[in-house]
């Protein structure tokens, strides 16, 4: 399987998942404000303040976004591309976002797609300078006993989400298991989400999340070749297969010409170049 080469020391535990109580969300970003300002709003009226959420439909303006990179500077095995900002409105087709917390304040890790007025773009979006023109409306998933925190990752170099449980916390269930997780560089998605829920005992559940690939292989034989790339899970699942858990991904991915593909991913031949970061839904019966 393709690897990156990353000038940090390789962490040992390639894979972190804490549990959360889930709180199920719905609510509406308003126009005028910045779509990390609106989230934030929507989690605290919700009682959270990390989690997953997505949304289709609605415009910003103005809308700015980058795409992944190649590096100049050695310390970082990729990069981002310039900051692009289209011009007139943009229309959200499908976007999702890791919300958690940096520098003690609310903070969104977004992929997605959107239509533009030079046709469909993807990448990651920079919600704090991206402006809400209409209403849209956000659906996920919040924690209040567990968050995602940006913290400096000595591997990478970046500051990358980590998975953490709150101290002291109540942890109250209603039997349906929610995990927050992360997956580092070189290893198979698949395969570590796999791993995720059989330590944790799930044996079916949604999978919801946004990373970068180290390229892409299909199952339909097709392949991104660009070794740093933005994903963004459309859907997930992962179900019992016998004796295995098997977990099935269907991806949006971008690369570094800004070609979007959209597919399943093999199974065992897709690993992380950067960070993975996860939310595990059980599901119920």
């Amino acid at each position: 399987m393709r690897r990156i080469h990353h000038s940090g020391p390789t962490a040992p535990e390639r894979i972190a998942a804490v549990a959360g109580s889930a709180v199920p969300l719905r609510f509406v970003l308003e126009p005028g404000q910045t779509v990390d300002e609106a989230v934030a709003l929507g989690m605290k009226a919700s009682g959270c303040i990390g989690g997953f959420v997505a949304f289709e439909g609605g415009r910003c303006e103005p809308f700015r976004y980058v795409m992944p990179a190649a590096s100049s500077d050695p310390r970082y095995a990729a990069w981002y591309s310039e900051t692009f900002e289209p011009v007139g409105p943009v229309t959200i087709r499908r976007a999702c976002a890791i919300v958690g917390v940096r520098d003690g304040k609310p903070f969104l890790h977004c992929h997605g797609i959107w239509d533009t007025s030079e046709g469909p773009r993807m990448g990651h979006m920079l919600a704090p300078v991206t402006t809400v023109s209409e209403p849209i409306v956000v659906k996920g998933i919040g924690f209040r006993d567990a968050n995602f925190e940006a913290m400096p990752d000595p591997e990478t170099n970046f500051t990358l989400f980590e998975p953490v449980r709150f101290a002291g916390a109540n942890f109250m269930t209603s039997g349906v298991r929610m995990l927050l997780a992360k997956v580092r560089p070189n290893e198979d998605i698949s395969l570590a989400i796999e791993k995720i829920c059989l330590r944790h005992g799930i044996e079916t559940a949604k999978i919801h999340g946004i990373g970068s690939l180290n390229g892409v292989r299909f199952v339909d034989g097709t392949q991104v070749d660009s070794y740093a790339t933005e994903v963004s899970i459309r859907d997930g699942i992962v179900k019992s297969d016998g004796n295995q858990l098997v977990a099935q991904l269907a991806i949006d991915v971008v690369d570094m010409e800004g070609v979007i593909s959209s597919g399943k991913l093999v199974r065992g031949d897709n690993p992380v170049c950067i960070t993975f970061e996860i939310v595990v839904e059980e599901n119920q019966g």
